[in-house]
């Protein structure tokens, strides 16, 4: 596999492999990643507490946006990185929304800090690539 060749293409290999790592951890404890999170780990769960199977439901998607990001890296595939800005921008706003009003523990807020973080890292890196914005080219008839 091909490494990056762009600094906005690093910015989405970081993303990825941090993903990927982190979806891996949720899928082989679980509990960790909830601590991480700040959420507390109970010995035993209620019948009806299906927080394990949304943990693995989250990690494993996790761990197929680290791929895809990797792999978008790999190709220099400049379309998807500008895609990832702005949704990344509402992760950054629904995470922290979930803090602020109390809904998540505080902790939460740095999962939210890492997607609008990395947006606005891999924005700046596609501005001053000039590719933020696609190309306004008319194509010859």
């Amino acid at each position: 596999m091909r490494l990056p060749r762009s600094f906005s293409g690093w910015t989405m290999w970081v993303f990825g492999v941090l993903a990927f790592a982190l979806g891996l951890l949720g899928l082989i404890s679980p509990g960790t990643l909830l601590v991480m999170l700040g959420f507390e780990v109970l010995d035993v769960r209620p019948a009806g507490d299906y927080t394990l199977v949304y943990m693995a439901a989250s990690s494993m998607a996790a761990v197929n946006m680290g791929v895809y990001y990797v792999f978008a890296a790999a190709a220099d595939y400049t379309p998807f990185f500008r895609w990832t800005v702005p949704f990344r921008l509402v992760t950054f706003t629904v995470f922290t929304t979930l803090v602020v009003t109390g809904a998540a523990p505080a902790e939460f807020f740095g999962v939210g800090l890492w997607e609008g973080l990395g947006a606005v890292i891999t924005g700046i890196a596609l501005w001053r690539e000039g590719k933020l914005l696609p190309s306004r080219q008319v194509a010859d008839a």
